[in-house]
C-alpha cells in the first residue's frame, strides 16, 4: 500500500514557475515507477510526466522542454519543476504510483493516486 500526499499548487502568472512535490509513505517506494497527471474542468485526466527506479523519464509532448520531473529516493518523494506555465496548463495535478518499471503515462497503469493539488495559471 503507498499513500500519495502532493503539495506545492497555487496560482501564478503565465511564465511563471511552480515546483509541485509528493510524498510517499511506504518502505518499497524505490520500486515504483511514479507519474504525474492532470484534469482540468470539463477535460478528460492526462498525463504530464513520469519517471521510474532508474531515473529514466517520459513527457507528455504538451509540456516537453517546461517541465522536469525529479524523484529522491532517500526522501521517498517525487517533484515537478514548472517552468514557462501557461493559462492552458491550469488543472488539478495527481501524483501517482505504479508497479510496473517502464515509465509509462498511462493512467490505468497507476494502482496508487493522491488527492490532487491545483495549479492555476492566470494570463
Amino acid at each position: 500500500q503507498v499513500q500519495l500526499v502532493e503539495s506545492g499548487g497555487g496560482l501564478v502568472q503565465a511564465g511563471g514557475s511552480l515546483r509541485l512535490s509528493c510524498a510517499a509513505s511506504g518502505r518499497t517506494f524505490i520500486r515504483y515507477t511514479m507519474g504525474w497527471f492532470r484534469q482540468a474542468p470539463g477535460k478528460e485526466r492526462e498525463s504530464v510526466a513520469a519517471i521510474n527506479w532508474t531515473g529514466g523519464t517520459n513527457y507528455a509532448d504538451s509540456v516537453k522542454g517546461r517541465f522536469t520531473i525529479s524523484r529522491d529516493n532517500a526522501k521517498n518523494t517525487v517533484s515537478l519543476q514548472m517552468n514557462s506555465l501557461k493559462p492552458e496548463d491550469t488543472a488539478v495535478y495527481f501524483c501517482a504510483a505504479s508497479s510496473r518499471t517502464a515509465v509509462t503515462l498511462i493512467a490505468l497503469h497507476y494502482e496508487y493516486w493522491g488527492q490532487g493539488t491545483q495549479v492555476t495559471v492566470s494570463s
